[in-house]
Protein backbone atom coordinates (compact mmCIF):
# COMPACT_ATOMS: atom_id res chain seq x y z
CA UNK A 1 0.00 0.00 0.00
CA UNK A 2 1.20 3.52 -0.83
CA UNK A 3 1.15 6.04 2.02
CA UNK A 4 1.13 9.84 1.86
CA UNK A 5 2.42 10.65 5.36
CA UNK A 6 4.29 7.48 6.29
CA UNK A 7 7.37 5.55 5.23
CA UNK A 8 6.92 1.81 5.80
CA UNK A 9 9.65 -0.80 5.55
CA UNK A 10 10.03 -4.46 6.46
CA UNK A 11 13.60 -5.52 7.25
CA UNK A 12 15.29 -8.87 6.82
CA UNK A 13 15.39 -9.66 10.56
CA UNK A 14 11.65 -9.60 11.33
CA UNK A 15 11.53 -5.88 12.24
CA UNK A 16 9.05 -3.57 10.55
CA UNK A 17 9.52 0.20 10.62
CA UNK A 18 6.83 2.88 10.37
CA UNK A 19 8.13 6.45 10.02
CA UNK A 20 5.86 9.46 10.52
CA UNK A 21 6.77 11.54 7.50
CA UNK A 22 5.52 15.12 7.83
CA UNK A 23 8.88 16.60 8.86
CA UNK A 24 8.02 20.18 7.89
CA UNK A 25 5.03 20.00 10.26
CA UNK A 26 7.03 18.20 13.00
CA UNK A 27 5.07 15.04 12.16
CA UNK A 28 1.89 16.39 13.68
CA UNK A 29 -1.19 14.23 13.26
CA UNK A 30 -3.72 15.23 10.65
CA UNK A 31 -6.68 13.04 9.77
CA UNK A 32 -4.86 11.24 6.98
CA UNK A 33 -1.76 10.51 9.04
CA UNK A 34 -3.90 9.09 11.85
CA UNK A 35 -5.76 6.86 9.39
CA UNK A 36 -2.58 5.71 7.68
CA UNK A 37 -0.80 4.99 10.96
CA UNK A 38 -3.63 2.79 12.20
CA UNK A 39 -3.72 0.98 8.85
CA UNK A 40 0.06 0.48 8.77
CA UNK A 41 0.21 -0.83 12.34
CA UNK A 42 -2.55 -3.36 11.71
CA UNK A 43 -0.91 -4.40 8.44
CA UNK A 44 2.37 -5.01 10.27
CA UNK A 45 0.49 -7.03 12.87
CA UNK A 46 -0.79 -9.35 10.16
CA UNK A 47 2.49 -9.60 8.23
CA UNK A 48 4.35 -12.89 8.86
CA UNK A 49 7.62 -11.16 7.95
CA UNK A 50 7.28 -8.89 11.03
CA UNK A 51 7.69 -9.82 14.69
CA UNK A 52 8.49 -6.37 16.13
CA UNK A 53 7.34 -2.93 14.94
CA UNK A 54 9.34 0.28 15.36
CA UNK A 55 7.57 3.67 15.11
CA UNK A 56 9.71 6.78 14.60
CA UNK A 57 9.57 10.29 13.16
CA UNK A 58 11.33 11.90 10.18
CA UNK A 59 13.18 15.19 10.56
CA UNK A 60 13.96 16.94 13.82
CA UNK A 61 11.02 15.73 15.94
CA UNK A 62 9.19 12.53 16.78
CA UNK A 63 5.72 14.08 16.79
CA UNK A 64 4.57 17.50 18.03
CA UNK A 65 0.92 16.54 18.53
CA UNK A 66 -2.14 17.26 16.40
CA UNK A 67 -2.24 19.69 13.47
CA UNK A 68 -4.29 22.62 14.81
CA UNK A 69 -5.18 23.62 11.25
CA UNK A 70 -7.91 20.96 11.43
CA UNK A 71 -9.50 22.43 14.56
CA UNK A 72 -11.81 25.08 13.15
CA UNK A 73 -15.55 25.02 12.43
CA UNK A 74 -16.82 21.69 13.71
CA UNK A 75 -19.89 20.77 15.68
CA UNK A 76 -19.52 19.04 19.05
CA UNK A 77 -20.34 15.71 17.41
CA UNK A 78 -17.78 16.33 14.67
CA UNK A 79 -15.12 17.22 17.25
CA UNK A 80 -15.89 13.98 19.09
CA UNK A 81 -15.51 11.91 15.91
CA UNK A 82 -12.38 13.82 14.92
CA UNK A 83 -10.53 13.35 18.20
CA UNK A 84 -11.50 9.67 18.38
CA UNK A 85 -10.04 9.26 14.90
CA UNK A 86 -6.75 10.88 16.04
CA UNK A 87 -6.51 8.50 18.99
CA UNK A 88 -7.10 5.27 17.06
CA UNK A 89 -3.37 4.48 16.61
CA UNK A 90 -2.88 4.71 20.39
CA UNK A 91 -5.68 2.21 20.94
CA UNK A 92 -4.59 -0.05 18.08
CA UNK A 93 -1.19 -0.69 19.67
CA UNK A 94 -2.76 -2.26 22.75
CA UNK A 95 -4.83 -4.58 20.53
CA UNK A 96 -1.92 -5.70 18.37
CA UNK A 97 -0.34 -9.10 18.89
CA UNK A 98 3.16 -7.86 18.17
CA UNK A 99 5.22 -5.47 20.33
CA UNK A 100 5.66 -1.87 19.23
CA UNK A 101 8.77 0.14 20.08
CA UNK A 102 8.72 3.94 19.88
CA UNK A 103 12.03 5.40 18.69
CA UNK A 104 11.91 8.96 20.03
CA UNK A 105 13.98 12.06 19.31
CA UNK A 106 13.34 15.77 19.67
CA UNK A 107 9.84 16.79 20.69
CA UNK A 108 7.07 14.33 21.55
CA UNK A 109 4.15 16.53 22.57
CA UNK A 110 0.43 16.03 23.16
CA UNK A 111 -0.69 13.13 20.92
CA UNK A 112 2.99 12.50 20.21
CA UNK A 113 3.63 11.92 23.91
CA UNK A 114 0.52 9.75 23.98
CA UNK A 115 1.95 7.66 21.15
CA UNK A 116 5.20 7.15 23.08
CA UNK A 117 3.28 6.15 26.20
CA UNK A 118 0.96 3.86 24.23
CA UNK A 119 3.89 2.01 22.66
CA UNK A 120 4.84 -1.20 24.44
CA UNK A 121 8.45 -0.08 24.74
CA UNK A 122 10.27 3.19 24.06
CA UNK A 123 13.86 4.25 23.49
CA UNK A 124 14.85 7.90 23.22
CA UNK A 125 17.75 10.18 22.38
CA UNK A 126 19.13 12.46 25.07
CA UNK A 127 17.55 15.49 23.35
CA UNK A 128 13.98 14.26 23.92
CA UNK A 129 11.46 16.69 25.38
CA UNK A 130 7.91 15.57 25.93
CA UNK A 131 4.78 17.02 27.44
CA UNK A 132 0.99 17.27 27.34
CA UNK A 133 1.13 20.79 25.99
CA UNK A 134 -2.43 21.40 24.75
CA UNK A 135 -3.38 23.18 27.99
CA UNK A 136 -1.09 26.04 26.92
CA UNK A 137 -3.41 26.91 24.01
CA UNK A 138 -6.66 26.54 25.94
CA UNK A 139 -7.22 22.86 25.10
CA UNK A 140 -6.24 19.67 26.92
CA UNK A 141 -4.75 16.24 26.34
CA UNK A 142 -7.43 14.11 27.94
CA UNK A 143 -6.89 11.36 25.35
CA UNK A 144 -3.08 11.06 25.54
CA UNK A 145 -3.22 11.31 29.34
CA UNK A 146 -4.76 7.83 29.45
CA UNK A 147 -1.62 5.89 28.36
CA UNK A 148 0.61 8.48 30.05
CA UNK A 149 -1.12 7.97 33.41
CA UNK A 150 -0.58 4.22 33.16
CA UNK A 151 3.15 4.90 32.91
CA UNK A 152 3.64 7.66 35.49
CA UNK A 153 0.84 7.37 38.08
CA UNK A 154 -2.03 9.63 39.09
CA UNK A 155 -0.33 12.64 40.71
CA UNK A 156 2.36 13.10 38.07
CA UNK A 157 -0.16 12.52 35.29
CA UNK A 158 -2.34 15.33 36.59
CA UNK A 159 0.69 17.61 36.88
CA UNK A 160 1.62 16.91 33.26
CA UNK A 161 -1.98 17.37 32.11
CA UNK A 162 -2.66 20.62 33.98
CA UNK A 163 0.68 22.43 33.68
CA UNK A 164 1.63 21.37 30.15
CA UNK A 165 5.36 21.56 30.81
CA UNK A 166 7.97 19.71 28.79
CA UNK A 167 10.10 17.15 30.59
CA UNK A 168 13.53 16.02 29.42
CA UNK A 169 14.79 12.54 28.65
CA UNK A 170 16.23 11.65 32.09
CA UNK A 171 12.94 12.49 33.85
CA UNK A 172 10.93 10.71 31.16
CA UNK A 173 13.01 7.60 31.76
CA UNK A 174 12.69 7.89 35.55
CA UNK A 175 8.90 8.16 35.17
CA UNK A 176 8.71 5.05 33.02
CA UNK A 177 7.91 6.78 29.72
CA UNK A 178 11.23 5.69 28.19
CA UNK A 179 12.86 2.31 28.80
CA UNK A 180 16.25 3.44 27.56
CA UNK A 181 18.03 6.71 26.70
CA UNK A 182 20.99 6.89 24.32
CA UNK A 183 23.48 9.70 23.94
CA UNK A 184 22.27 11.28 20.72
CA UNK A 185 20.09 10.93 17.66
CA UNK A 186 23.00 9.62 15.58
CA UNK A 187 23.22 6.37 17.56
CA UNK A 188 19.47 6.13 18.26
CA UNK A 189 18.69 4.34 14.99
CA UNK A 190 21.42 1.74 15.50
CA UNK A 191 20.54 1.12 19.14
CA UNK A 192 16.82 0.83 18.41
CA UNK A 193 17.29 -1.67 15.61
CA UNK A 194 19.70 -3.74 17.67
CA UNK A 195 17.19 -3.80 20.55
CA UNK A 196 14.29 -4.67 18.23
CA UNK A 197 16.27 -7.46 16.56
CA UNK A 198 17.07 -9.04 19.95
CA UNK A 199 13.35 -9.06 20.73
CA UNK A 200 12.54 -10.47 17.29
CA UNK A 201 14.77 -13.50 17.98
CA UNK A 202 12.60 -14.61 20.90
CA UNK A 203 9.58 -16.87 20.56
CA UNK A 204 6.92 -14.87 18.67
CA UNK A 205 4.13 -16.89 20.29
CA UNK A 206 5.51 -16.37 23.80
CA UNK A 207 5.80 -12.63 23.21
CA UNK A 208 2.34 -12.32 21.69
CA UNK A 209 0.64 -14.31 24.46
CA UNK A 210 2.55 -12.32 27.09
CA UNK A 211 1.49 -9.00 25.57
CA UNK A 212 -2.14 -10.01 25.18
CA UNK A 213 -2.28 -11.33 28.72
CA UNK A 214 -0.66 -8.21 30.14
CA UNK A 215 -3.20 -5.84 28.60
CA UNK A 216 -6.17 -8.11 29.30
CA UNK A 217 -5.26 -8.47 32.99
CA UNK A 218 -4.24 -4.86 33.63
CA UNK A 219 -7.55 -3.69 35.12
CA UNK A 220 -8.62 -6.93 36.78
CA UNK A 221 -8.63 -7.63 40.50
CA UNK A 222 -5.28 -8.90 41.78
CA UNK A 223 -6.33 -12.54 42.14
CA UNK A 224 -8.10 -12.52 38.75
CA UNK A 225 -4.88 -11.34 37.12
CA UNK A 226 -3.18 -14.55 38.24
CA UNK A 227 -6.09 -16.61 36.91
CA UNK A 228 -5.87 -15.01 33.47
CA UNK A 229 -2.08 -15.12 33.26
CA UNK A 230 -1.92 -18.74 34.39
CA UNK A 231 -4.45 -19.71 31.73
CA UNK A 232 -2.30 -17.92 29.14
CA UNK A 233 0.78 -19.77 30.39
CA UNK A 234 -0.98 -23.13 30.22
CA UNK A 235 -2.05 -22.48 26.61
CA UNK A 236 1.49 -21.48 25.68
CA UNK A 237 2.91 -24.68 27.16
CA UNK A 238 0.87 -26.75 24.69
CA UNK A 239 2.46 -25.10 21.64
CA UNK A 240 5.21 -26.51 19.47
CA UNK A 241 7.39 -23.43 20.03
CA UNK A 242 7.29 -23.74 23.83
CA UNK A 243 8.46 -27.34 23.58
CA UNK A 244 11.06 -26.37 20.98
CA UNK A 245 12.40 -23.56 23.18
CA UNK A 246 12.90 -25.84 26.16
CA UNK A 247 14.48 -28.57 24.02
CA UNK A 248 16.83 -26.08 22.34
CA UNK A 249 17.89 -24.80 25.77
CA UNK A 250 18.67 -28.33 26.96
CA UNK A 251 20.56 -29.08 23.74
CA UNK A 252 22.40 -25.73 23.85
CA UNK A 253 21.31 -24.68 20.36
CA UNK A 254 19.34 -21.84 18.76
CA UNK A 255 15.59 -22.59 18.71
CA UNK A 256 13.75 -22.85 15.40
CA UNK A 257 10.43 -21.08 15.86
CA UNK A 258 7.47 -22.22 13.78
CA UNK A 259 4.88 -19.94 15.42
CA UNK A 260 2.48 -22.76 16.26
Amino acid sequence: MAYTHLLVEVGERFVGTVTLNRPDELNTFNSLLAEELTTALLAMDGDPRVRVVVVKGAGKAFCAGIDINELADKTAMEYRQWIEHMEQPLIAISRMKKPVIAQVHGVAAANGMGLVAAADLAIGASNVKMGLTAINVGLNCVGPIIPVARCVGRKKALELLLFGELIKAPEAQALGLLNRVVDNKEVLETETMAWAEILAKKSPLAIQIAKKGFYASEDLAYDRQFDLMNEAFARLCTTHDAKEGVQAFLEKRIPRWQER
